[in-house]
């Protein structure tokens, strides 16, 4: 069982690698190329989003940091 979870966490963990490799790959061929599939204005929300929220929304970002592990 816990080398199922073990696996499981793996998997979860390269899979969020990933995610985060294209997301900064997205916002690279957005700075190139004139953002042709809207990364650079999907994060720019999600900040102004997050500011617009004012205190609650720099400690749900402060929880989020502190819940991502540290390599």
């Amino acid at each position: 069982m816990n080398d199922a979870i073990a696996k499981l966490t793996g998997w979860i963990a390269k899979l969020t690698d990933l995610l985060i490799s294209l997301v900064i790959l997205g916002i690279i061929v957005g700075i190139l190329f004139n953002d042709p599939f809207g990364v650079i204005a999907g994060v720019g929300n999600l900040f102004s989003q997050i500011g617009d929220n004012g205190l609650a929304g720099l400690l749900v970002l402060y929880l989020i940091y502190m819940m991502y592990p540290n390599k």
